[in-house]
């Protein structure tokens, strides 16, 4: 039986690409941030955004360390200081809002519509003018976020960012390829991110980039990532930069898997397509699908479903019995321990009685995001939410969608989760 212990991991081409640039770096000695590879990798993923169409884009990319550097360095871009505030979708990884605390800066969270499950335009236009009601000023930016690959509502979000004078950070970390009318995520706004992590639609083990509108800005944007060094025979610094660029042998990495990154969004297609057509008579469990609208075309990073409240599923009176003592999904690093199994805001117990019982049969089903405004560390954050995002989070799921999962586990997947489910 085969372990589905990572939902979605990035794999190597066949080729083995990736070995021979990371051997040139080793063979050249170029063993350190910026180098052949990064330019190459950059030049890359410069064509692969500006690719239209209707025509082509002129977007320059800058390879960086992590996919929160580039979110960092964005809104430093955007001019972002401390005492500002940012307008942040709440359905996120933390990724999308802590560079805003590290610039002293506070989120302001909004929630989503239903459609998208990503930044409800509505209440971002509500929350613009609440907060220049209440604080005298605008945000700084906005930072949609392609939840699991889906397409935000971006026409209606730059048309309210221009209508305001506020710049947007396109957050498609989980977007790579992602297309509206034809045009792919991150090339809409001022910037726009990209991640690489090791469960991304490709990965350099770790990194990320920031597409930008122009060679000025990406010479900025670059500038601040190699510790913002001013023209002189010494060190000398006019601002605080950071140790941000990706380093020669990751993007090694990165050039191979550019091999396989159009294989990959079609293979993630593919299995959403196959879950559709095996999940649509399971009663009580819902695939998310895009809008019934062809400007939408998803990578579908991650398949994510929903659970009915009144499902039954096996043992779930058990659910939240035991503290947690590992962190769920994968290799998640050092976590705190808690003191209880319960929070005020969790998915409900069919939905946690479902992740354990897929659990014992290798495969992962894991929670979606918990909504940011629901977050301990943003208790006092400013929030405009409908409700939406914090209902999905009750009752959504994500399934394995990663290039190693076959037409074959995807069925077996299934199967159990029609197991797991009490008739």
């Amino acid at each position: 039986m085969r372990n589905f212990i990572y939902l979605c991991l990035a794999h190597m081409s066949e080729e083995g690409w990736e070995q021979k640039y990371v051997k040139e770096a080793f063979d050249t000695n170029w063993v350190v941030p910026m180098g052949p590879n990064v330019n190459a990798f950059e030049q890359n993923l410069a064509d692969f955004v500006n690719r239209k169409t209707d025509g082509n884009l002129d977007r320059k990319v800058v390879c960086l360390s992590a996919g929160t550097a580039a979110v960092h360095l964005a809104l430093i871009g955007c001019g972002v200081k401390a005492g500002d505030e940012v307008l942040v979708q709440s359905f996120t990884f933390c990724a999308s809002s802590h560079p805003v605390t590290y610039l002293g800066a506070r989120p302001v969270f909004v929630g989503s519509e239903k459609d998208t499950w990503n930044m409800d335009p509505k209440l971002l236009e509500m929350a613009i003018k609440d907060r220049k009601e209440k604080t005298g000023r605008y945000p700084k930016a906005i930072v949609p976020v392609a939840l699991y690959g889906m397409p935000y509502r971006i026409d209606e979000i730059c048309e309210i960012a221009d209508k305001y004078g506020i710049l947007v950070v396109e957050d498609a970390a989980e977007g790579m390829g992602s297309r509206y009318k034809g045009q792919v995520l991150g090339t809409f706004g001022k910037y726009g991110v990209l991640s690489f992590n090791g469960n991304k639609m490709i990965t350099t083990s770790g990194g990320g980039a920031l597409i930008c509108r122009n060679a000025d800005d990406a010479n900025e944007i670059m500038w601040y990532a190699t510790q913002a060094r001013d023209a002189y025979p010494y060190y000398q610094h006019s601002a605080v930069g950071y140790n941000y660029r990706m380093s020669n042998v990751c993007a090694g990495i990165g050039r191979g898997q550019m091999t396989v990154l159009e294989s990959h969004i079609d293979h993630h297609k593919h299995v959403q397509e196959l879950y559709m057509e095996l999940l649509k008579d399971v009663k009580g469990v819902k695939l998310h699908c895009q809008p019934d609208d062809e400007r939408y075309d998803s990578n579908f990073w991650l398949c994510t479903a929903t659970l009915e409240p009144e499902v039954k599923v096996v043992d779930q009176d058990n659910a939240y019995k035991e503290v947690v003592n590992t962190a769920v999904g994968g290799a998640a690093g050092v976590i705190h321990t808690v003191d209880s199994a319960v929070t005020d805001c969790q998915p409900n117990n069919n939905v946690e009685a479902l992740r354990i019982y897929m659990l014992g049969k290798k495969v992962e089903v894991r929670p979606v995001w918990k909504p940011m405004h629901k977050q301990p560390v943003y208790k006092d954050a400013p929030v405009y939410t409908n409700g939406v995002e914090e209902e999905i989070f009750k009752v959504g799921f994500c399934l394995p969608a990663g290039p190693c999962v076959t037409d074959e586990d995807v069925k077996y997947i299934v199967d159990c989760i029609k197991e797991a489910i009490e008739s």
